[in-house]
């Protein structure tokens, strides 16, 4: 089977990488920028909350491992998607909780966890977690890619 691509965006890019890095059949995350209109934007244009983007990772993984639910879940595990525009200290569009879906069963899937998860009674508020189609994603700058894994101090 074939490797395949999930992209995620669930506030600074750093944690959510380092968290999906840890899930057996990820076989690959790079950092960037996904779902704005500015090109080839650099960190501080969208941290300037201008750009339309939102900090994003993209995830390269291995269907016979890991499915695309499960990532989808492990996503809403790992940050608070009742909050707009924000996780914890981190404000701005560009923290924005999002799921691009690049195929109409990425999309299908994401929406049934959704919506399984606002039912439930997980989270005290509505889930504002935006599912929109994939449409680009610019790699963040090198000094970002692996954040948590080169600095030492940041792991348990």
């Amino acid at each position: 089977m074939p490797e395949k691509i999930a992209t995620f965006a669930a506030g600074c890019f750093w944690g959510v990488e380092a968290s999906f890095n840890k899930l057996l059949g990820v076989v690959d995350t790079v950092v960037g920028y996904s779902g704005g209109e500015v090109k080839n934007p650099t960190y501080r244009m969208v941290c300037s909350d201008t750009t339309g983007h939102a900090e994003a990772v993209q995830i390269t993984y291995d269907p016979a491992k890991i499915t695309y639910q499960d990532l989808v879940k492990a996503f809403f595990d790992l940050h608070d998607p009742t909050t707009p525009n924000r996780q914890g200290p981190d404000v701005g569009s560009q923290y924005r909780s999002v799921i691009f879906y690049h195929d109409q069963e990425q999309h299908q899937i994401a929406e049934q966890v959704k919506s399984e998860l606002d039912g439930s009674s997980k989270y005290r508020y509505s889930i504002v977690t935006q599912i929109v189609p994939y449409q680009n994603f610019y790699e963040a700058e090198e000094y970002h890619q692996d954040y948590y894994a080169k600095h030492s101090f940041w792991r348990s």
